[in-house]
């Protein structure tokens, strides 16, 4: 089943129900960030759309890309808070909210919550349908020290086992970067990650077409997980950001709208066409109690 519309929209979800989209790497320096704001922007088309900035505000590059909101240190993690709270804590740009620390960049230190059951319990108490995490830590280090850990979770698992997750691993494409890439892979297949429906995405550092050893990594991979993409090289992102209003390519957009058909092919092929209702976040204790 497709899961966009004749337009090429993407297909609306079920009111009730909500995805989870983290969006990992296995290095730094791969276009995460920016793969999680195109993709966001397409999924939006699918519901109502929130990014979560898990990075340190000195280094991301959010607050500049969405301005605006009251930012993350207006809903600390360790109190509940109204979704009226939550969505004014939120910047806006196009059809997407983002939560991020807008304080300037050397303000102290926020306290942002490891757990990605807290940043899930925000985004649904916030109401959102799709939750895009742009995520920080570097995903085979991480499924690696889990193994040597009592308890063996980490973070990637974590992200992996929230309700209906479909996680997303970029890379550059580049030898080094496939090469970062599987590894990453074959780290979350022994740990027994859901493979099957994680998207992998290659983005192209230049113009041009790819080095052999990416395109036969990316055939590779294909046998391994639900699909990969590739996200083109886009001059003008590549030069200015995403701030300032600029706009992606049109076939960056495309690329974008294709990734974006991959995670929600994998959520319906692995939940069903119709996805089932999402957990509903408890509700607020009244007030004075």
């Amino acid at each position: 089943m497709r899961d966009t519309d004749a337009s090429g929209a993407a297909v609306a979800l079920p009111p009730d129900a909500r995805i989870v989209v983290p969006v990992m790497a296995a290095t730094g320096g791969t276009g995460r960030s920016t793969l999680a704001w195109l993709l966001a922007v397409e999924l939006s088309g699918a519901g109502t759309t929130v990014v979560m900035d898990l990075g340190a505000r000195p280094v991301s590059p959010w607050p500049l890309w969405a301005p605006g909101g009251a930012g993350l240190a207006a809903v600390p993690a360790d109190r509940p808070h109204s979704r009226a709270a939550i969505r004014a804590a939120a910047a806006r740009r196009d059809a997407v909210d983002v939560l991020t620390d807008v304080r300037e960049w050397h303000a102290p230190p926020l306290h942002l919550p490891a757990d990605p059951a807290a940043w899930y319990q925000l985004g649904s108490a916030g109401g959102w349908q799709v939750l895009v995490a742009d995520t920080v830590h570097p995903v085979a280090h991480d499924v690696l020290a889990a193994g040597y850990r009592a308890g063996g979770r980490g973070l990637t698992r974590s992200w992996c086992e929230l309700p209906f997750a479909v996680p997303v691993l970029c890379a550059a494409a580049t030898a080094e970067g496939v090469r970062t890439l599987q590894r990453a892979v074959t780290a979350m297949g022994a740990a027994g990650l859901p493979l099957r429906r994680t998207v992998a995405v290659l983005v192209a550092p230049d113009a041009g077409r790819g080095p052999a050893v990416v395109r036969a990594a990316a055939a590779e991979l294909a046998d391994r997980l639900y699909d990969v993409q590739e996200l083109p090289h886009d001059p003008a992102i590549r030069g200015h950001g995403l701030a300032g209003g600029t706009r992606p390519r049109g076939r960056t957009r495309r690329a974008a709208a294709r990734i974006a058909e991959a995670v929600l092919e994998a959520a319906r092929s692995t939940w069903g066409e119709d996805l089932p209702p999402a957990p509903f976040p408890a509700a607020l204790p009244p007030a004075g109690t």
